[in-house]
């Protein structure tokens, strides 16, 4: 079947927001194929913890390229303990350089509580600006909310979750059913 015949599937939105010593990652959980929602309560945001470190991840794109992304990053943990920015460079080198998992739609957001990035399949691991990081279909409309909420909120679970409610009820591909995950700051 052509590509242009079969439509393509959209829904997600992530969002990690760091304040006051905490990152809070949530993602809604709606997978939509073409015009139909197929699921509303997909979980796109996890908590890993390879060797007793814990880190939080959130995902948008293919589900199944995804889970390979975060089986990677597990052992790129596993690998390197307590390194989240190290772990985070080998996979993106991996997943830029693995004829396989050149392949592999998704992007991710992670954070060990302290540091918070965004990797990509074109080998970027990017710390976002202004402690907020977003992702997926509804993606800039949550960062636009959250830019706008940051400075006026002290809690970063509140920004994540008005920016979340902004963003469903914006964009088609997102909807309010949130999986929320909190970390603190590493001492």
């Amino acid at each position: 079947m052509a590509e242009d015949q079969f439509p393509g599937w959209h829904g997600t939105t992530i969002i990690g927001v760091r304040k006051n010593g905490k990152v809070v990652v949530a993602g809604d959980g709606q997978v939509s194929l073409g015009q139909t929602v197929i699921k509303g309560t997909a979980r796109k945001v996890r908590r890993l913890s390879p060797g007793g470190f814990d880190v939080v991840a959130g995902f948008a794109g293919s589900t199944a390229d995804a889970f390979t992304l975060l089986e990677r990053l597990e052992a790129k943990l596993e690998a390197t303990p307590g390194q989240l920015a190290r772990a985070s460079v080998e996979l993106a080198k991996d997943w830029r350089t693995d004829k396989y998992l050149q392949k592999l739609e998704a992007m991710l957001i992670v954070t060990d509580g302290t540091d918070l990035f965004v990797i990509t399949g074109a080998g970027d691991v990017l710390e976002p600006e202004h402690d907020i990081a977003a992702i997926g279909s509804g993606g800039n409309f949550a960062l636009a909310a959250a830019r706008g909420l940051i400075e006026n909120l002290d809690d970063a679970e509140e920004v994540a979750r008005k920016a979340m409610a902004i963003a469903s009820d914006i964009c088609v591909y997102t909807n309010g059913n949130l999986t929320v995950e909190t970390i603190d700051a590493k001492s």
